[in-house]
Order: C-alpha cells, then structure tokens, then sequence
C-alpha cells in the first residue's frame, strides 16, 4: 500500500454473508459520493443518497465565490480509487472540482441513488423495530437500517451578530451563498472577514469595484502558494503514466503527513518566515503591521495566497481594524466612529464547524436527543458513531479534521464498510458504541490535542466548544488510518437479528 492510498477495494465476493440491509447516505458531497462508490464496489445496491441541494458537491457545490479553490494539492484531494490526470493546476478550483465529482458520480453509476432537493427534516430511532424513520422536506418518510450522515462540517454558514444587518438597504450575502445575478462592478464594496474565503475572493473581486473596503478581526497566516498550471507535458505524462500520477500524490502526503500537528519548532518557525517574506509584499509599514498575525504559525487554519497581499497596495483597497459597531441602512459604523458608505456586503465569517450531527434533529435509543446527548459538545468514537445512536455513522465528524479531509473520509468509509461487513457475519440487527469506550477515546483525544501547542494559543478559531477542541484530529493522516483499517466489535454493544422461522 503506498503513503496516499488508503485501502484496497472491499471484495465483493461470497467471502461475507450479505444481508439486505436499507442504507441512507444524507449528503452528496465528497463524502457521501465516497460512501456510494463503496457500497456499490461491495455489492450493495439498495442505498439512497439524499441531498438537500439542487446539485451535488456539497460544499463545493454552495462556496462557488470567485476564486474559492481547494487548500491540498490537487492530486491528494482526488479519490484513491478515481486519480485524476487532467487537474490543470496543483490546487483546483471550484469548478474543476465540482466537475470531478460529477465526474465521479457518473463513471461509477451513482445517479440513480442521488434524490436532489431533499433535505433532512428528522431522524427518528425506532428501538422495537431497529431501524431509522427519516422525514425529508415533503414529509416522507424513509426507512433506513443504517445511516450515514456526510453532512460534514462546513454546512451552515455564520451571520455575524452586529446590531443593524437587517436594516441593511444595499446588496448582502454570505460567500458560501454568493449571488450569481449580482455584479459588482464599480460598486463600493464591504468584506467582512479575513480567513480562507475572504483570502481567496478579495484578490479576484478587487479589479472589478470601484472600491473595497476589508473589515478585519484578527489577521491570518498568508504563505505563498506553489501553484503553477501542469504543463501539457505534465498533463500528458501523468495520463499515460499512472505511475508518475501515483507518485505526485504520494509525494504531497508524505511532506505533509508528519507535520500536521505542528510539533516541529523550526518547521513552524520556516513557514512563519515565509508568511512575514509574504508580507513583505504590502508597500506601506502601518498596513504591513495591522496584516501581521500575532499569533504563532499554525494556531489557526494556515492560509495560502500569491495575490492577497499585493491586493493592500491598490487605491481604492481599505483595511480596516476597528470592530464594527453597527451596520446602517447604508453603510458600516466602526468603533472609532467612522462610517462608511457601501453598496454591497459580502459575508466572509465562515461556518458553524461544531455542530456535526447536531445540524440534524437526530433522536437515537429510549429518544434521545442529540443536543442533550451532546450537551458539553459533540464527541464521537473514532470521529464516526457516537454512543446512544446505533447504526449511524458520521463522516467528517467531531476530532478528524486534519489534512486531506478526501483522505480521512476514506478511512472513515473504509471503516464503515468493514463494519457492515462484521455486522453481517455475526447477523447483528445493530451496533452502538459502549458509552465507557466513546469516554476513554475522547479523553485520549483531548490530552493529545493538549499537546498541540499551538492550538491553545489566544487566538479566535473555530475549533473549541468551551475548553474542548472538537474539530481537530491531533495526529497524521497515517495515524488515524491505521486506527480505522479494522473494526474491533467488543467496543460496540449489539443485538442479533431476529430469528426467521422456519416454514411448517
């Protein structure tokens, strides 16, 4: 197995007992594509993947913001069972995205099982019946004997909490949720953010309006990007020689496999060097210095931009440090008293990250509700399936974000299918993990992630509920595949299926 595959394919042989088991994938992004391509791989046909957008991508369906583009190198954010030759840059873009996973979606024969425009209203566990109601949007329900949710973490975009938003008389959006039909051009112009989005779209729009203001809470990490298009030559090599395909992905997870928890102090040190070398390219010292992060280099989501930075020096480009106090029917009112005239509002404030699950209205054993369940926030074993909710299955969940999160969703799918493997050979009705073994793995978890420096640092970031980091996975990708390559069912409780009986 070489450094960027996760797995072999399952085997769909007679080597396992199939049983006819009814599986809901909610979500039609990478992950539930992921889940899809598995199932069908395995022999399982009988699966519906339920979506509640009109198209399917899931986040790169919805951030379709100019300039939004993916933060790992091309050839590591493809599946290891579908490695695209043709990525025409080393970090594609939305719509090269996209069309991948359309791609994907057609050459495995996923259609079929994909219900566009349905979004989730409920999930219900019935305990006598061992089986998930699910209402969708028009009140239908449908039964599942498992679920998986690919809802991910980057679902619900964030409105900011500032006294007069809905006052507001001009253009507002979020970027997550950019209006196709509105041009900026010549407008006066207010982005609100400074992180990956924020990064990405200020460069582009920046040509186009006739000013633009930036309203920033803390600043971030910017690097440089490596990022030049594959020449044709590169193309052509890497579609006639898969070798040299493979290689390229290998190559990227290995340089940045070891490092994803930060805990090389001079590794941490050089790319903080090449963020101050990258700010450097801001011409006027005060502008400089209100861009500089004071936080260490990693302590947030690390940023990577050949064009933000340069964007500071044009005319009609503001910065502006001061917190906003008030939006007004036309404009924005910072603490110093400013007020600044606008015409549009651009959201860039991100997501809710730690909700998980919890995005759903879940209700798992004896009625359980999610929210209480997870009432000092969201925790799970393996990041996959928490206690109290058999037979769900979470892709993308609490502590697995790190890295190639293409990557860890194989894993956890990888995992998912072995246990629907182990569930048929031991003619299990369901399985729930022991509350005692989701304790122990989550407080291991929590002293690693104290471990993480720099993830503790007085810096805003998405990662915590209260004092607990829940969206981090605290190792290397490697690390948490080889915790998800085989399931362990004496950490599960479980119950048989039902007898059939026998005719007379």
């Amino acid at each position: 197995m070489s450094a960027g595959t996760v797995d072999l394919p399952h085997d769909a042989s007679d080597e396992h007992t199939r049983r006819s088991r009814r599986v809901a994938i909610i979500g039609a992004g990478p992950g539930g594509i992921c889940t899809g391509v598995r199932l069908l791989e395995r022999g399982h046909d009988d699966f519906v993947i339920l979506e509640k957008a009109p198209g399917i991508g899931g986040t790169w369906f919805h951030n379709r913001y100019p300039g939004a583009e993916c933060d790992i190198k091309s050839h590591l954010y493809s599946f290891s069972f579908a490695p695209n030759p043709a990525w025409s840059r080393r970090y594609a873009r939305q719509p090269e995205i996209k069309a991948y996973l359309e791609d994907v979606v057609d050459r495995f024969g996923l259609r079929s099982h994909i219900r566009l425009g349905t979004p989730v209203r409920t999930m219900r566990w019935d305990d006598a019946a061992a089986v998930w109601h699910i209402t969708v949007g028009d009140g239908e329900v449908v039964d599942a004997d498992i679920v998986v949710s690919a809802i991910g973490m980057f679902g619900e975009p964030v409105t900011p909490d500032v006294p007069g938003l809905e006052r507001f008389q001009g253009t507002l959006f979020h970027s997550a949720e950019w209006a196709d039909d509105h041009d900026v051009t010549g407008e006066r112009v207010a982005v609100i953010g400074s992180a990956a989005s924020a990064v990405q779209l200020i460069p582009e729009i920046a040509p186009l309006v006739g000013s633009l203001t930036v309203y920033q809470r803390t600043a971030n990490w910017v690097s440089p990007k490596d990022d030049d298009p594959y020449t044709e030559e590169e193309l052509a090599t890497f579609a006639e020689q898969p070798h040299t395909l493979q290689a390229s992905r290998d190559e990227i997870f290995t340089s940045i496999d070891p490092n994803l928890t930060f805990a090389d102090a001079e590794r941490r040190a050089l790319y903080e060097s090449y963020g101050r070398r990258n700010i450097e390219a801001v011409e006027d010292d005060e502008l400089r210095a209100r861009l500089t992060p004071f936080g260490p280099y990693g302590s947030k989501r690390p940023l990577a931009s050949n064009a933000y930075y340069p964007t500071f020096n044009l005319p009609h480009v503001e910065l502006v440090t001061d917190a906003i106090t008030e939006i007004t029917e036309h404009g924005i009112v910072t603490a110093d008293g400013t007020s600044r005239e606008v015409d549009t509002i651009i959201l860039a404030t991100g997501f809710t990250t730690t909700k998980f699950l919890a995005a759903l209205d879940v209700a798992g054993r004896n009625g359980v509700d999610i929210d209480d369940a997870w009432s000092d926030g969201p925790e799970a074993y393996l990041g996959i399936t928490t206690s109290g909710f058999p037979n769900l299955f979470m892709l993308y969940g609490p502590n697995t974000n790190n890295g190639s999160i293409i990557y860890m969703i194989e894993c956890q799918v990888h995992y998912v299918m072995q246990m629907l493997d182990a569930m048929d050979d031991h003619d299990l009705a369901w399985v729930d993990v022991k509350r005692d073994v989701m304790d122990e793995y989550n407080e291991a978890i929590q002293r690693a992630l104290d471990e993480v420096e720099v993830w503790h640092a007085e810096v805003n970031g998405y990662y915590r509920v209260g004092d607990r980091i829940v969206t981090q996975w605290p190792g290397s990708m490697s690390s948490y595949r080889d915790r998800t390559l085989h399931v362990d069912l004496d950490a599960y409780e479980s119950a048989p299926l039902p007898r059939r009986s026998l005719p007379a």
